[in-house]
């Protein structure tokens, strides 16, 4: 799984920073997480195709989030996108859609499927379980935790060549069938390969402040993207806007021993103040980034 965060400023849109919008690169198909205005804007400066976007995420309905969403989808099709797209959100995103549509007059060429979601549902979206949990704002606000797909378990070749097997296509027989055949006998293939490779699991969560919920969906990831909108000084407005600090990030981070933090929403008045920003995160989190407009992160292979 790769990560593009195509904004990562908090409220609105900023010279350094856009709005919420990230994009899930799942090598055949793209996912959107959030789309706030401007993001297609965003996609022009990379390699991101609108037509292979499959699903998009909305955490939640504040307009940073979500205003550039209708503007997307008409543009998908504008393009000939015709493949089915999937949107996944709060209780209030299909009425909204249907009504900007309709109302803009704007047409879509391919399939549309709006999935209004509620905390604890599961959904299996291109062969990835995503968990939505309902997380702590001052709007209904959520997270996802997306599970990577499994990964076939190694050939225990030490194991083939004892029964005389020589290199050759039965090796790939072997790990994808459930049963071989070699001189006339037949073998269970479960006992020449390893258990499953488990998948990358990625915790993204919406606006929030601390709350069991977001505990329940980085434990153990592989990643967690966090919202930091403020530095611990500003700890009290943090709690005023139901938004987090870097150290309520970071603490989250280490409580759930995730293996990567990227913290994101950032608010315009760190703007020159970008170095403090950066080492109060990763002073307390050592393997963390300030995620920037454009960056990349990979996760596993």
């Amino acid at each position: 799984m790769k990560l593009q965060f195509l904004g990562t400023g908090s409220g609105m849109p900023s010279k350094q920073r856009n709005v919420s919008g990230l994009a899930l690169d799942l090598s055949n198909v793209t996912w959107l997480i959030d789309c706030g205005e401007g993001t297609q804007h965003q996609m022009l400066y990379t390699k991101i195709k609108p037509r292979k976007v499959t699903a998009v995420w909305v955490t939640h309905l504040h307009g940073d989030h979500v205003f550039g969403l209708p503007g997307f989808l008409s543009t998908r099709s504008a393009l000939d996108g015709a493949s089915p797209l999937t949107v996944y959100g709060p209780k209030g995103l299909k009425k909204w859609l249907e009504v900007t549509l309709r109302v803009t007059g704007s047409h879509l060429g391919y399939e549309l499927t709006v999935i209004e979601y509620s905390d604890g549902d599961t959904f299996i979206q291109d062969d990835h379980l995503v968990t939505v949990r309902k997380l702590e704002h001052r709007f209904p606000s959520f997270g996802f935790r997306i599970d990577g797909q499994k990964k076939p378990g190694m050939l225990r070749v030490d194991l083939v060549k004892e029964l005389g097997i020589p290199s050759g296509p039965i090796y790939r027989t072997i790990k994808e069938s459930d049963q071989f055949e070699f001189e006339g006998k037949w073998y269970d293939s479960k006992e020449y390969v390893t258990e499953p490779i488990p998948g990358k699991i990625v915790a993204i969560l919406g606006d929030t402040i601390p709350c069991e919920n977001a505990q329940k969906l980085a434990d153990g990831a592989d990643l967690l993207v966090h919202e930091a909108t403020f530095m611990e000084a500003e700890q009290a407005l943090a709690r005023k806007y139901g938004h987090s600090t870097t150290r309520e990030a970071t603490a989250l981070a280490n409580a759930c021993a995730v293996g990567k933090l990227i913290v994101t929403h950032i608010s315009a008045r760190y703007v020159g103040r970008e170095e403090e920003f950066v080492q109060e995160v990763v002073s307390d989190f050592p393997s963390s980034l300030v995620a920037t407009d454009f960056l990349e992160y990979t996760v596993g292979d």
